[in-house]
């Protein structure tokens, strides 16, 4: 139980991140955008209909959260999923929680073994 409250709190920030509706959006805007190259604010601005400020707000908490990075080229900005994005630490979560699953579902399956043998009797 401690390891999946280990997983909770380090991946608390890409948590929060991806919790919010709108950063949802930008980042379904860039999975399905240019991976190479990445897209500026105003793409994502047009693709998700958010205010520039909004979508720079919310590219920010993502950047931070280190599931986005951003490129410059000049005075250019190019945002893009990280290849070493903080979502990968997810998958270990998962497997914790899938984990506890497996253990809560051994004793349901054991007390039902013997209600089964009770009803026998």
């Amino acid at each position: 139980m401690n390891t999946i409250a280990t997983e909770f709190k380090n991946n608390q920030k890409v948590l929060n991140a991806i919790g919010d509706e709108t950063r949802q959006a930008i980042l379904m805007a860039l999975i399905q955008g240019p991976q190479k190259t990445g897209m500026r604010v105003g793409e994502i601005r047009l693709q998700t209909h958010l205010s520039r400020p909004a979508v720079s707000h919310h590219l920010k908490i993502l950047k931070e959260a280190q599931i986005i990075s951003v490129h410059k080229e000049g005075t250019r900005n190019f945002y893009r999923l990280d290849a070493g994005s903080k979502l990968k630490s997810l998958k270990n979560l998962a497997s914790e929680i899938d984990k506890l699953f497996e253990q809560c579902e051994e004793p349901a399956t054991e007390s039902r073994s013997r209600t089964n043998e009770r009803d026998d009797l």
